[in-house]
């Protein structure tokens, strides 16, 4: 597979596309049995166990947070721990860093970590991420499957543009998933967590030589259309509980709409705010 030292442009169009809970239906799964038990597990919280689990998942898969960044999500998290329920030692250095750092991954914890090789906080935030990381590999292969059209969806965009996964995901599990389901060949290059940011990721391919409109992003949750419209180029929203139907009409009406020129306008602004409303958020006019 490409990096994005080697990938060069060989399609006018370019569509880039979220991995979980966008093109796999991992999402879920991933949130409700590893990111919130094992940070439950970590911090030693069982006796508030159902109150941040019902809060995790909310903030993390059904509202406008959906899809942060696995340490902002923490951060959150563990911000109202330490207001509600039990203080967290050395938090706030963690905090900082969640809302400062230029790399939110393993490998920029670990560097941070160096320069405060004493912060509780931070290690345990490490431990937690490489649990979940562990979690999410032994989760059972036949809850990680893709939505339904998604590989009709890929075959049909690749016979057209170049097709870029662009996830905040982890590498390891976005490639062992795709592969998996016969997905990567209807793929060009795969771009995740540690390629940096979903907005730094497109900015990346754009100096590819595309022009912005004739890319566009597909994504489910916030965070992806905010990179979208960070580099001028469009989005298409598939829908919480209506993956399918949403894949169906990329392949009947969204990408067509992006290769005749005519997806900018009253079609974009449709597709966003039919997005916010489902994640019940305000749709500017």
């Amino acid at each position: 597979m490409q990096t994005l030292e080697t990938f060069q442009k060989s399609k006018k169009y370019l569509v880039c596309v979220d991995s979980d809970g966008c093109a796999m239906d991992t999402m879920d799964v991933k949130h409700i049995c590893c990111f919130g038990p094992c940070m439950v597990e970590e911090w030693g919280l069982q006796a508030w166990k159902d109150e941040l689990l019902t809060s995790w998942n909310n903030v993390n898969l059904y509202t406008m947070t959906r899809g942060i960044n696995r340490f902002k999500g923490l951060a959150l998290a563990l911000k109202e721990v330490n207001d509600r329920y039990t203080p967290v030692q050395d938090l706030d250095d963690f905090l900082i860093w969640a809302e400062t750092a230029d790399e939110l991954s393993n490998a920029a914890l670990e560097r941070a970590m160096y320069e405060k090789p004493h912060n509780v906080c931070l290690k345990k935030a490490l431990a937690w991420s490489k649990a979940v990381n562990q979690s999410i590999n032994a989760l059972p292969e036949e809850v990680k499957l893709p939505f339904p059209s998604v590989d009709k969806a890929l075959a049909f965009a690749h016979e057209r543009a170049d097709v870029a996964v662009v996830s905040s995901a982890n590498l390891d599990a976005v490639l062992a998933e795709w592969e998996k389901h016969g997905l990567l060949k209807s793929v060009d290059i795969v771009l995740a967590q540690n390629a940096g940011s979903k907005a730094f990721c497109i900015g990346e391919l754009l100096k590819k030589g595309y022009a912005a409109e004739c890319v566009v992003m597909c994504g489910d949750a916030p965070g992806d259309m905010q990179a979208a419209k960070r580099n001028g180029v469009y989005y298409y929203p598939i829908l919480v509980s209506k993956e399918g139907q949403s894949w169906e009409e990329f392949i009947q009406t969204g990408l067509p709409a992006l290769l005749d020129g005519s997806y900018g306008g009253a079609y974009q602004a449709a597709k966003e705010k039919e997005f916010l409303k489902n994640l019940g958020g305000e749709y500017a006019e």
